[in-house]
């Protein structure tokens, strides 16, 4: 024995009013291992089987294994684990136990006791691993003596016991082994039963356990009890509302998977929401979704297929997933990457604008030459009319890709094109994603009309919204506010048309690969009427060259006289109004052919729509050479002296700021330098000048009229009519000519009208070696830095 051990025999009966209790037990030894439990306190009649670890109580239980009867004492502990347990963790009463089995499992020890006897540790042996303690053991009155009170608890527990069992299946299997073992007549087993069957805190457990009189334990277990009848009758309402929830939704499944099975049995449709998720999922197989793309779906796939029909978000997401599998993710269309087909393509539908041509086919050969065309921007700039949409198409078609258009004119609302936010009623992804989801690939060329006069309100800035989409430094994960998901662009080729540069914004057309359109003279309207517009206004109305007859000269005079504009639509238009009033003629009886002649255009188009702008004549008129956005255009600016009252200018004909102080410098430059245009000093002094631009009725702006406006002020001055000659430049107040845009376009319309001689500034002659030789060809073209060169060829 050790140092710390003591007589075995000694028995501490200092406490009066346990020495009827405590007893000394010849059959359980008064020294004996204890073992710490922390989940709660152990009982005497139970059976449990407790799992720990190997190398903590491998000796204890050895050492208990040795001795005859193989008693160890359970202890609850108010340590964090058994194995941090110090002698000062231990409670006094426990609960002796007879080791029924031990059996190694892994790292652990599983261990069967059999609860015997409650015990008081009187003296620790050890206070560290393993515990040995002297105890004292606890005598339990197993017969009460026919105590009244006793036999009322007894039957008080036992009734609550009776109201538990329905309520919990598991009381039923362990009050009936309990039964069986021990049976209903031994109270003080009866109240340690029904202190295990509580679900009560460890601390209450261990007052049961130390509790020593009988009436006051029954008294404290009946109080547990009945609360934990109370427990378990509010657990069982719960339960039952549960069940009868999900047995109503089970039954709706079941009825549902019923449904579906007797469905395809007769061949009848899925109910809607199955028959969508299933479209769904069928789409998605044939797409490769983002990974940000892929948990989306899943996500709302997964919301779709418990939403009600009747719920508010069933129809959103309904229309989100149909958006989102509807997207061509991945899926791109193999580019055409013949330049030979590219050029019979582009040429098929057009005639003329070699140049053009020339530029889409060297940017479509980059692209060849790579094994991809990029998605790049592409702004097609010229007047109504001269094909800028149809060659969008004619790349579409010479590439085989998909064409989509719409048009951005007027826009002023950015959702439009950036989408709306889910959470607004009737929100739509915008025009781009719609584009997508319309094409069905990913790369196609999307066609953007009208770029120049694209809005802007408080509803946002469209323009803006348009850089993320077509700047390929940023559309690889284009933004769209109601797909809510990256998207890649940079594929895409976008194609946009305006009428002018001056109203685009700066930072978006910084983006675009610029390529002008001017509009076509009157040789190659007629080639394009003769090769397009008849014979597909002939397939239009259903009439047959036989039918109807139109030759060279009636063509070559509509273009003069009705259709002198830079594009060719309103050719088109007077074509097809000959040919639906032929229609009616031959419907009416009138014999065939119809042959229309020059001399009775009246009698089919009305009055001829344009005349000849250089009849008008004489000193103060001068043919000038604008450019707007119906293309080139001549003006002729004329001036005259209304009264010699007094001196004045007088400006009409709907012009603009910029154009008004063109005249202010014109009249200030000539009046200045009048002696050296050989004009009398005395003209100006009482001369009220009235300068008027035809036609009154179309606005007129810009600087490039200078030049014109001194030209017709000198020829008044000097009463000399100027000879058959156009021109175009700004002027300075010193006499220089500035350069003006529009080279091209004013020179197709001079030509148009005729007019084979012109002074343009000497800084334009870079952009006048750009106009095709088929423009130039014929044309006398004067340069000039001065006001001085230009008045030497005026007269």
């Amino acid at each position: 024995m050790s140092d710390n051990e003591s007589d075995p025999s000694i028995i501490d009966k200092t406490d009066s009013n346990e020495q009827n209790i405590i007893v000394a037990n010849k059959d359980l030894p008064p020294v004996i291992h204890l073992q710490p439990i922390i989940s709660r306190p152990f009982f005497p009649g139970q059976v449990i089987p407790l799992l720990m670890e190997q190398k903590h109580w491998r000796a204890t239980y050895k050492a208990v294994g040795e001795t005859d009867e193989k008693i160890i004492g359970l202890v609850w502990s108010q340590a964090d684990s058994s194995e941090k347990t110090t002698s000062a963790d231990l409670q006094k009463i426990g609960t002796a136990c007879r080791v029924l089995q031990v059996k190694d499992v892994e790292d652990e020890l599983q261990v069967l006791v059999e609860g015997v006897q409650r015990f008081k540790i009187s003296r620790n042996v050890t206070n560290t691993p393993p515990f040995i303690a002297q105890v004292d053991y606890i005598k339990d009155p197993h017969n009460s003596g026919g105590d009244d009170e006793v036999k009322a608890y007894a039957m008080a527990v036992i009734n609550t016991i009776k109201e538990l069992l329905p309520l919990n299946p598991l009381y039923v299997e362990e009050f009936r082994l309990f039964l069986d073992r021990f049976g209903p007549d031994d109270p003080t087993l009866l109240i340690d039963f029904a202190a295990t069957l509580t679900t009560a805190s460890a601390e209450k457990l261990q007052q049961i356990l130390s509790e020593l009189d009988l009436k006051k334990r029954m008294r404290k277990v009946l109080t547990l009890l009945s609360k934990e009848l109370e427990i378990a009758k509010a657990q069982h309402k719960i339960r039952e509302s549960v069940e009868e929830n999900m047995d109503n939704q089970q039954r709706e499944f079941f009825l549902r998977e019923q449904l579906k099975v007797i469905q395809q049995e007769l061949g009848i449709e899925k109910d809607g929401r199955t028959s969508e998720l299933d479209e769904f999922e069928a789409r998605t197989k044939k797409l490769k979704f983002s990974k940000q793309a892929q948990k989306r779906l899943d996500d709302e796939l997964k919301k779709f297929s418990l939403l009600e029909s009747s719920s508010s978000e069933y129809a959103l997401t309904h229309n989100y997933l149909d958006l989102i599998t509807s997207l061509p993710w991945g899926i791109y269309s193999k580019d055409n990457l013949n330049l030979k087909k590219a050029r019979r393509a582009l040429n098929q539908y057009h005639y003329g604008l070699d140049d053009v041509k020339q530029r889409i086919l060297e940017f479509l050969a980059v692209g060849i030459n790579k094994g991809e065309v990029a998605g790049s921007i592409i702004l097609l700039i010229g007047p109504p009319g001269v094909g800028k949409t149809s060659i969008g198409k004619s790349v579409a078609a010479a590439l085989k890709r998909q064409f989509y258009r719409f048009s951005v004119g007027g826009m002023r609302d950015e959702a439009e094109i950036k989408g709306h936010r889910r959470t607004y009623v009737g929100a739509m992804p915008g025009k781009f994603i719609q584009a997508l989801q319309e094409v069905g690939t990913q790369n196609p060329v999307i066609m953007l009309d009208e770029v120049d006069k694209i809005g802007n309100s408080f509803q946002g800035d469209p323009a803006s919204a348009l850089l993320e989409a077509l700047d390929p430094e940023q559309n690889t994960e284009y933004l769209d506010h109601y797909l809510d998901l990256r998207f890649d662009l940079s594929k895409t080729l976008f194609i946009c048309t305006a009428n002018q540069l001056d109203t685009i914004p700066e930072p978006l057309l910084d983006r675009m690969e610029v390529i002008s359109l001017s509009g076509y003279i009157g040789e190659e309207k007629l080639q394009i009427a003769k090769k397009y517009l008849v014979p597909r206004q002939l397939k239009k109305t259903g009439l047959s060259k036989k039918q109807i007859q139109i030759n060279t000269p009636v063509l070559r005079k509509i273009i003069e006289d009705y259709a002198r504009d830079a594009g060719v639509r309103r050719l088109e238009k007077k074509i097809s109004r000959i040919m639906r009033k032929a229609t009616l003629k031959i419907l009416e009886g009138t014999k065939t052919p119809i042959q229309i002649k020059p001399d009775k255009l009246t009698d089919w188009l009305g009055t001829a729509t344009f005349q000849d702008e250089r009849k008008i004549t004489g000193a103060g008129i001068v043919t000038g050479l604008a450019w707007t956005s119906m293309g080139g255009a001549t003006l002729s600016i004329e001036a005259v002296v209304t009264h010699r009252y007094a001196r004045g200018f007088k400006l009409t004909g709907q012009l603009g700021d910029v154009m008004k102080e063109s005249a202010e410098i014109a009249y200030g430059y000539v009046i200045s330098h009048a002696k050296n245009f050989g004009i009398s000093d005395k003209f100006f002094k009482n001369a009220f000048i009235h300068l008027h631009v035809p036609a009154g009725a179309t606005p007129k702006d810009g600087p490039s009229a200078g030049i014109t406006i001194a030209s017709a002020l000198v020829s008044l001055a000097l009463n000399k009519p100027i000879r058959d000659i156009a021109m175009t430049g700004e002027l300075t107040l010193t006499g220089e000519v500035f350069p003006v845009g529009g080279i091209r376009e004013k020179m197709v319309a001079a030509r148009r009208l005729g007019i084979t001689e012109l002074i343009i500034p000497k800084e334009n002659q870079g952009e006048y070696q750009e106009v095709p030789e088929y423009i130039r060809k014929g044309i006398k073209i004067h340069f000039a830095s001065q006001f001085e060169a230009v008045l030497k060829i005026l007269f």
